[in-house]
């Protein structure tokens, strides 16, 4: 921490929250989940179009291979966590809530589960459009949560110019750790990545921003990085939503992306420091996304931690190894704050789940209280990182105004971070408005 920050505080952004953050599980290594029985794995586990079957019932795969390909250029493929057998190709419960075709995998319990499908390559032979291809390739995809296709992230728009690739380590949702351990614990391939995306991106600088509440990762990093490289890290302060991307550009270089723009417009390149270190280890390899580290928390579990998970585990595999109590219990993907809660115990880890919380009930209880009528306290106004008025909005939202909410007061900004809803005394659930505020003008415009 130098010497401006003790004098005038951490590097940070006006409003937001502080949460208890809950990070019991930072101290704990990450561990290997046991392969399940069978896989479920959804076609769309990314933004943009479903990849496309390679594969049919009855086919062997062998761990690694890909059994969907990319379709078309928003689109990643997609990799066999396991090897075994295609059980058959079906509509499936996900995360994001409708069914979805998925690839049933059946895995050979016998198998020693070594990745058999690789085609390593030499790195620095590769161009910036070649490099961009290979990450498509690996199938990898934004893992802090959104899902979004890394190599497109990557392309700079016509007309624009990049200077700063921004390494997003703060981790701030409540309970995650799993980015912490991977900062900690990989912190060689979480360098070589960055140095890829900068290639990729022709960014010549990069900043690795983590919140406070992790100076060891920040030691470890600044302890990797050889003198005189353009990558340097810098904590911020521990808030939410500080790992947002205009949040923390704004922290971090005191820019401003534009209402309706993109980190682009102000020379920037956010990228999460999981989907970095896991390219740091599949592009060499030629290798593609097929398993992510979790954080697996919340007090309804028994054995907390953060462990590597084939992709497509049900979550009732991972409960059952990690372990839960509690008669009446609610399951989130991700974290409290952004999470969606799921019923469906076959629903599988995709590319884009951070963790599994569990709530038991004395947890579902406390946030259980009945909706109250808007005070019009303004405590939503003044957490708003984005200057929204989130009383407004709701009050819109009651007499369905969608349109005018998006037209007259910039729903469309809102990144459905939670932080009204969280400060609301009248426990008004703000943000599910909005969500549907925004589902509907979106219908309405197709």
């Amino acid at each position: 921490m130098g010497l401006i920050d003790l004098l005038f505080g951490l590097k940070s952004f006006t409003h937001g929250i502080h949460p208890p953050y809950h990070k019991d599980t930072a101290g704990k290594p990450i561990r290997r989940l046991p392969f399940p029985s069978q896989l479920v794995l959804p076609l769309n586990q990314h933004i943009g179009k479903p990849a496309i079957p390679l594969v049919r019932k009855g086919r062997e795969v062998v761990r690694g291979e890909p059994i969907a390909k990319a379709d078309g250029h928003f689109s990643v493929p997609l990799h066999a966590p396991a090897t075994g057998r295609v059980r058959t190709i079906e509509l499936m419960p996900t995360p994001r809530g409708p069914k979805s075709d998925a690839i049933i995998l059946d895995v050979y319990e016998g198998s020693t589960q070594e990745v058999l499908w690789k085609q390593p390559r030499e790195m620095s032979d590769l161009s910036a459009e070649e490099i961009i291809r290979a990450i498509q390739e690996t199938g990898m995809v934004g893992l802090g949560g959104a899902a979004f296709p890394s190599h497109i992230k990557l392309i700079i728009p016509e007309g624009k110019q990049v200077d700063t690739l921004i390494i997003n380590g703060c981790e701030c949702e409540p309970y995650l750790t799993c980015d912490h351990r991977i900062m900690l614990e990989h912190p060689k391939a979480l360098i070589q990545g960055i140095h890829y995306a900068m290639r990729a991106s022709g960014a010549s600088q990069a900043v690795i921003g983590i919140e406070d509440n992790k100076m060891d990762a920040v030691e470890v990093l600044r302890g990797n990085l050889s003198k005189g490289s353009p990558v340097r890290v810098e904590a911020v302060e521990t808030k939410y939503p500080q790992g947002s991307e205009k949040m923390l550009i704004k922290s971090l270089l005191n820019r401003e992306v534009p209402a309706g723009g993109l980190p682009a417009d102000v020379g920037v390149v956010v990228n999460n420091v999981g989907t970095l270190a896991g390219l740091g280890h599949l592009l060499p390899e030629g290798r593609g996304l097929i398993e992510r580290v979790i954080t697996v928390a919340g007090p309804g579990i028994v054995k907390p931690g953060n462990y590597l998970v084939p992709l497509g585990t049900p979550v009732r595999h991972i409960l059952q190894q990690a372990g839960y109590e509690g008669a009446r219990t609610e399951f989130i993907l991700g974290g409290p704050m952004m999470g969606p809660a799921v019923s469906a115990m076959d629903t599988p880890l995709t590319k884009g789940t951070s963790g599994l919380l569990v709530l038991n009930e004395p947890s579902i209880e406390e946030e259980s209280n009945k909706i109250w009528p808007c005070i019009r306290c303004a405590r939503c106004v003044s957490a708003c990182p984005m200057y929204l008025n989130p009383s407004m909005l709701g009050q819109m939202a009651a007499k369905r105004k969608y349109e005018e909410m998006a037209q007259d007061y910039h729903l469309n900004d809102c990144f459905e971070c939670g932080c009204c809803s969280y400060v609301c005394p009248s426990n008004i659930p703000l943000v599910q408005y909005f969500r549907i505020a925004k589902a509907i003008n979106r219908e309405q415009a197709t």
